[in-house]
């Protein structure tokens, strides 16, 4: 346990409390893929403002198309839905339909995945995806009260050239996002593929991030610390294979933003009853609650965090906390920034314990 305040008695906030307090406590989430928020009854708004014309017969049959059997099936459907995404007032409602619900689930800090790659392959311009986007945190900020900021992600399946090109196009619009990701299929496609663009996005002063260890080995968390220099990893719950991995993770607290309805989704664990998430705890490292692809996998941040409790039986209101405060403390943001949000995450666990 870490930074754990000493004048909160976690253990007298009663169980009964805990679903209250789930959804109240301030939270960062750091492992969303703005594409994946986009729910099929906007897809199908968009398709009609676009004339895009969808292969499913209407917003049900769409829906019920969200039947994968591992990471592949859902990059069909999601690269599908995201068809639809052409002008940049798309992007703008596609994030603001996200910050709505961030903010209804007490979302103070939020880092945006996106793929430019997906949009570019169409014709679509970097700058109307990051324009559209960064318009909607700007946005959010003011009428919400939700931080936010932009991750840049390079698709895995595409080639380092490929990265490096979205790259310097991206570069006229440096100031709209913080730092690059890497996403899409993991398998065939270690993190050492990319150590060129990598090296050039920590020269620009960039942040840096990595899927890893999601559907690939522990070896490719390895890779994406070593030869990346990634300062979080994404998934990363296949490192509990790997005890010397685990001892590292823990001793160099590297946050893992874990996505448990997504885990179940895409079939990594096969319920949250056998989600490595809690050893993950135990041994120290810096685990993070987020929801991936929130319309895709049938869950928003809240939705994770009370199906992974409710999964828990023996979870009460110091792993709550514990998570809610490793969000914060691994995202991006300022340093007097995370301190007044953790200073409010106090003071609402405090508000939970019964009176004397």
């Amino acid at each position: 346990m870490h930074d754990m305040p000493a004048d909160i008695d976690f253990d007298r906030i009663p169980r009964s409390a805990l679903r209250g307090l789930l959804a109240r406590m301030p939270k960062a989430e750091l492992h969303i893929h703005i594409e994946g928020s986009l729910e099929p009854e906007l897809i199908f708004a968009l398709a009609e403002r676009n004339g895009v014309t969808l292969p499913y017969a209407g917003v049900e049959a769409l829906r019920a198309a969200y039947a994968f059997t591992d990471l592949q099936s859902f990059l069909d459907i999601y690269y599908a839905g995201a068809s639809v995404l052409l002008q940049e007032q798309d992007f703008y409602d596609m994030a603001w339909a996200y910050f709505e619900k961030a903010a209804q689930d007490h979302v103070v800090h939020a880092e945006l995945f996106f793929d430019p790659q997906t949009h570019t392959a169409r014709g679509v311009s970097v700058g109307t995806v990051i324009q559209g986007l960064s318009r909607a945190c700007t946005d959010a900020q003011q009428r919400l009260g939700v931080s936010a900021s932009l991750i840049l992600c390079f698709l895995r399946h595409l080639s380092e050239d490929d990265a490096l090109s979205t790259l310097e196009d991206a570069l006229p619009w440096r100031d709209h996002f913080i730092g690059v990701g890497l996403d899409s299929s993991e398998r065939g496609h270690p993190p050492s593929k990319f150590a060129r663009v990598f090296a050039r996005c920590g020269e620009l002063g960039l942040h840096r991030v990595a899927h890893a260890g999601e559907e690939g080995p522990p070896a490719y968390v390895e890779e994406a610390l070593d030869l990346l220099h990634v300062e979080r990893i994404d998934h990363g719950v296949r490192s509990i294979e790997s005890p010397a991995l685990m001892q590292r993770l823990a001793r160099e607290r590297v946050p893992l933003t874990v996505c448990p309805l997504s885990n179940v989704k895409l079939c990594v664990v096969p319920d949250l009853t056998a989600h490595p998430l809690p050893q993950l705890l135990t041994a120290g490292l810096a685990v993070t609650i987020n929801s991936d692809d929130p319309a895709y996998f049938g869950g928003y941040l809240n939705d994770n965090f009370l199906a992974l409790f409710a999964a828990q039986p023996q979870w009460g209101a110091r792993e709550a906390y514990e998570l809610a405060r490793n969000s914060l403390a691994a995202s991006f943001a300022p340093p007097q920034q995370r301190a007044v949000w953790q200073a409010a995450l106090e003071a609402e666990f405090q508000r939970a314990l019964p009176s004397a």
